[in-house]
């Protein structure tokens, strides 16, 4: 068992609504974490990396650990619309986001990081439907292209159940590409409707190299989001979710993701206690 500690703790900087380098410091100096996970491409209102960002942080003590690989075109207006319109998927996108994964994997060569999480898109449930194929393909592409660069791929969770998603991992073993794994979100899972995340991350928890750290209430209506709330007031089992992290000998980060609210900040500083007392509750 590896004992989950506070220093694991960072914030995705898309979280943040930063307006540059030395806004994003002060922020996450504001929320007492030494660890960011770096929109590397444009995303939700995110400019993505700036030049010399990497400097401004670290003068805070402040380091880059992963990056963020995002598409062009996305839609979450519906559960429907990410369905169609979400990561590598849509073929009309295909080419531009190869041209924009080569400058992402150029900018986490610089940046000497070791992983660069992706959406991948809906997986097809079934292996033998030929967009499996194709969405496999694709996958296997960017995990070539952020190889060369040094850099793992770290597939998000939600959109699929973990099960479809360990037979993904799977064929992408047999495609050669090695370095894919999970960055978990168990929120997601809520979000879409998905999965339980507590029981998928039992199963997923060999293959995780980081976490995201967001809460949900499940949607009442099917086909309708989920609610994303403060950390610690939705759906998730904090104790339960450390603790077999902590038993599959975990020492990734738990990055803060909040994409709702107005106070962000305020929120993630109560996140961060919220899973601070899971952490101490589940080294007992």
């Amino acid at each position: 068992m590896k004992v989950q500690t506070a220093e694991q703790i960072g914030v995705c900087s898309w979280s943040l609504q930063a307006t540059g380098p030395e806004d994003l410091a002060e922020k996450v100096n504001a929320l007492g974490v030494k660890r960011v996970q770096l929109g590397l491409t444009p995303h939700r209102g995110d400019t993505g990396a700036w030049n010399g960002v990497e400097v401004v942080l670290a003068a805070s003590g402040i380091r880059i650990v992963t990056g963020m690989y995002s598409t062009i075109g996305e839609d979450y207006t519906t559960p429907e619309t990410i369905r169609r319109t979400g990561g590598i998927v849509p073929d009309q996108h295909w080419e531009e986001n190869v041209a924009l994964a080569k400058a992402t994997a150029a900018k986490a060569r610089e940046l000497g990081l070791p992983y660069i999480m992706a959406h991948a898109g809906f997986l097809p449930h079934d292996p033998g439907d030929p967009d499996f194929d194709k969405l496999a393909g694709r996958v296997a592409t960017l995990a070539g292209l952020f190889a060369d660069a040094g850099a793992g791929l770290l597939m998000e969770t939600g959109q699929e159940k973990a099960d479809t998603l360990l037979e993904f991992l799977d064929e992408m073993r047999r495609r050669g590409a090695a370095n894919v794994a999970v960055n978990f979100d168990p929120a997601n899972m809520i979000l879409y409707d998905m999965d339980d995340p507590i029981e998928a991350l039992g199963k997923l928890a060999p293959h995780v190299r980081q976490v995201h750290v967001k809460d949900a209430k499940r949607t009442k209506v099917k086909g309708q989001w989920g609610e994303e709330v403060v950390v610690g007031t939705g759906e998730v089992d904090w104790v339960a979710f450390v603790r077999i992290l902590a038993n599959a000998g975990f020492t990734g980060s738990y990055m803060f993701e909040r994409e709702a609210g107005n106070d962000r900040i305020g929120d993630i500083q109560q996140g961060i206690a919220a899973l601070t007392k899971a952490m101490d509750s589940a080294a007992k």
